[in-house]
């Protein structure tokens, strides 16, 4: 984000040091980063939380899209009050960039809430873990970006590890659908490619994160909506939510708040640090939501959901590796040393840091 476009971002902040303090932070400092995931964290903690939550009302499955349609529009109220605040009053990408964003963003937020009622959520969410995989081929389609060896190898153990969470979850579920699977794959194949195309379109046309998120979800909401009408599930939708307002309407719009502001953080994610690190950071998130799924809701658990989980955490940490080799080498070797004892005073303290690894 340029300096000045970061200043007419919190331009309307209450005047609290802290607050201007933290905005004016450059992407290289680590409490900017630090930050930034914190917020990520909370926000999607609390909205994987209502997500679950809203899909244990029985029979709200057969609305899942109209939570994304009422979900889509929430979010383009916000992003237009924001767009009041922030003062933007010019469009900086096309209307057909825009349009193609919208039908990415369609298909991946309405494929991934269709899936909750088909999948065990720790199921959902493992998947959802794993779009590193179709984040690289899209990063090297879109981007003709190269990834190395640690990269692949991250790739390899998350598609290992799922298969077998994958696996597990068939064998204590009698009812596993495979339908689900196949919603959730659509998902993440848009997934992959809505993340480079939105660094894409921002680097390109330096475009603010509220004015992606207001013509992304405004046409998405449209979208869902024409095609609601053409299946006749609107109205059938409208009459199960209106007999369940507070659980449908008031959860719908908490989870619809939770994620409008995480969404704002991992925009800013992926244009300062790009698009992996960004899938970093929520991929661990993530981890957590999984283990608050089986301490909040009740679902049958066994040691497969484990190691297989732990494949998963191997290849995250990989890909960290992966982008981070200087320093992790250089805390090894710090490490190595003060546990063996070695000492060599004649050495030059950047002499003790590897060399980064050939790709």
């Amino acid at each position: 984000m340029l300096p000045n476009e970061r200043q007419r971002k919190f331009n309307f902040l209450p005047n609290i040091p802290i607050l201007h303090l933290y905005s004016a932070l450059p992407p290289q400092h680590p409490m900017r980063f630090l930050g930034l995931s914190a917020q990520v964290f909370f926000y999607y903690l609390g909205y994987g939380y209502l997500q679950e939550l809203l899909f244990t009302l029985d029979g709200f499955e057969h609305t899942s899209w109209f939570l994304s349609c009422y979900q889509f529009f929430i979010y383009g109220v916000l992003a237009f009050l924001q767009i009041g605040f922030s003062g933007l009053n010019q469009r900086r990408a096309s209307y057909r960039s825009y349009f193609i964003l919208a039908a990415l963003t369609v298909a991946t937020m309405g494929l991934s809430n269709h899936s909750v009622g088909y999948l065990n959520y720790p199921t959902q969410v493992m998947f959802k873990c794993c779009k590193l995989i179709p984040v690289l081929i899209g990063g090297i389609i879109i981007q003709k970006k190269t990834f190395n060896r640690y990269d692949v190898a991250a790739a390899f153990c998350m598609s290992i590890g799922l298969i077998f969470f994958t696996l597990a979850d068939s064998k204590v579920r009698p009812n596993f659908n495979t339908y689900g699977v196949i919603v959730i794959c659509s998902a993440l194949v848009a997934d992959a490619i809505i993340g480079n195309y939105q660094e894409k379109i921002m680097k390109a046309n330096h475009v603010s994160n509220v004015e992606i998120v207001f013509y992304s979800f405004m046409f998405g909401f449209f979208l869902i909506l024409v095609g609601l009408l053409a299946t006749n599930r609107l109205f059938s939708s409208i009459t199960f939510w209106n007999q369940h307002p507070i659980t449908t309407y008031g959860y719908g719009l908490c989870f619809s708040v939770f994620g409008y502001l995480g969404i704002d953080i991992v925009l800013t994610l992926i244009k300062e640090y790009g698009a992996l690190l960004c899938v970093t950071v929520t991929t661990c998130r993530k981890a957590i939501t999984i283990i608050l799924s089986f301490a909040l809701f009740s679902k049958p658990f066994v040691l497969d959901y484990l190691w297989s989980g732990l494949i998963v955490v191997v290849g995250i940490y990989l890909n960290i590796y992966s982008h981070n080799q200087a320093a992790f080498n250089a805390k090894i070797a710090s490490f190595t040393n003060s546990l063996f004892g070695f000492r060599d005073p004649t050495k030059s303290p950047t002499s003790a840091i590897p060399r980064i690894l050939p790709v």
